[in-house]
């Protein structure tokens, strides 16, 4: 519904209403751009040469410009401002509206900073956009998404100035709690140069690496805690409050331990090892279980949740709980670079694989 809202909603509109100004101009793109210095880059202590990035913000203006376009730019179109009444969307809170690009809106709404959209939706829902666009004007898509990281560039600053404002100075705690969701916006677009850029880019990557923010990062990375434990003992609580997570049983998997041979051996040493995977039902269990654990990891990364938790329990908690809650850590350490807590709390074993991301 944006592209209606755009440009159908631009058809016979009286731009000169709109308050406080008419239009998108490089009076407003200075203007933010000069907020996000003055309100938060400022406010973070940072050293920078103003001339150099006096420079840059120009250059930014003259880019976002070039897609000037004479439909109706939202300004704050996010999913709060998306009211759900009988089923059907309504939209809220577009006083700012005026004329100017619809990359800003999209910008607005996919990388709003709390949102966390993964990338996978991201696309989809800009594929989305970008068919009901055509029915308003012709796409080059490669154009369409080498102007639009510019905007998310843009939008992202001009968030951050007021989160800075909002919080810094009003002292607003909604809004501090924000600011590490838009920085890790930041670091991503990073990761890609800006050429047009060149000194503000290095004056963000300083910001991404203060330390006030890679602590929150740090604060904010997932923990995975796996474990293997004895039924018999109980199921083992959740110390981080989050109500637990996984709890595979293992007992229907054939059991080394009802014979002699294996029962002063635990699921770490080869006999159990060797027993367990010539079986080979533990590795089926497994396969299972690693589809449903990745699936969670990899939206709690991107969710930015901190902690999971993941236990096996089987009868005595020695030998197949032990054997497969092991494989679990080391498999979420070496395919998503998580931290990983392992515990196997009937043998007092511990163990910590620490994050490679």
């Amino acid at each position: 519904m944006l592209p209606a809202i755009q440009f159908a909603g631009a058809n016979g509109f009286d731009f000169s209403r709109c308050y406080p100004q008419p239009e998108f101009n490089q009076r407003s793109i200075l203007w933010d751009l000069n907020y996000f210095k003055y309100c938060f880059l400022k406010a973070t202590g940072m050293e920078f040469q103003e001339d150099k990035l006096e420079d840059d913000f120009q250059k930014m203006s003259d880019v976002l410009l070039r897609s000037s376009s004479a439909t109706f730019m939202y300004r704050d179109f996010q999913s709060r401002n998306v009211m759900i009444k009988d089923g059907e969307p309504w939209f809220i809170d577009f006083q700012g509206g005026r004329k100017g690009p619809f990359y800003y809106d999209v910008a607005s709404f996919l990388w709003q900073a709390k949102a966390k959209y993964p990338d996978s939706l991201r696309r989809e829902l800009l594929e989305e956009y970008m068919n009901a666009l055509r029915k308003y004007k012709p796409i080059d898509e490669s154009y369409f998404y080498s102007q639009l990281r510019h905007f998310v560039l843009f939008r992202t600053l001009q968030v951050l100035g007021a989160y800075g404002f909002r919080g810094y100075f009003e002292k607003k705690p909604h809004f501090i709690q924000s600011v590490p969701y838009a920085i890790e916006n930041l670091r991503e677009l990073l990761k890609e140069d800006y050429p047009e850029y060149p000194y503000l880019c290095k004056v963000l990557r300083e910001l991404t690496e203060l330390k006030q923010f890679t602590d929150d990062l740090k604060k904010r990375q997932l923990t995975v805690k796996v474990m293997s434990f004895a039924y018999k003992k109980g199921i083992p609580d959740d110390p981080t409050g989050n109500g637990g997570g996984y709890v595979f049983d293992c007992r229907a998997v054939n059991n080394p331990g009802k014979y002699e041979r294996y029962k002063p051996f635990t699921g770490l040493d080869e006999p159990v090892i060797s027993f367990l995977e010539e079986d080979g039902e533990i590795l089926h269990f497994l396969d299972s279980a690693y589809a449903l654990v990745d699936a969670s990891v990899k939206r709690y990364m991107e969710r930015g949740f901190s902690n999971l938790s993941v236990c096996f329990g089987c009868t005595g908690g020695q030998h197949r709980s032990v054997y497969s809650a092991q494989h679990m850590a080391e498999h979420l350490n070496r395919k998503f670079g998580v931290k990983v807590e392992l515990v196997h709390r009937e043998q007092n074993i511990e163990k910590t694989f620490e994050a490679t991301v």
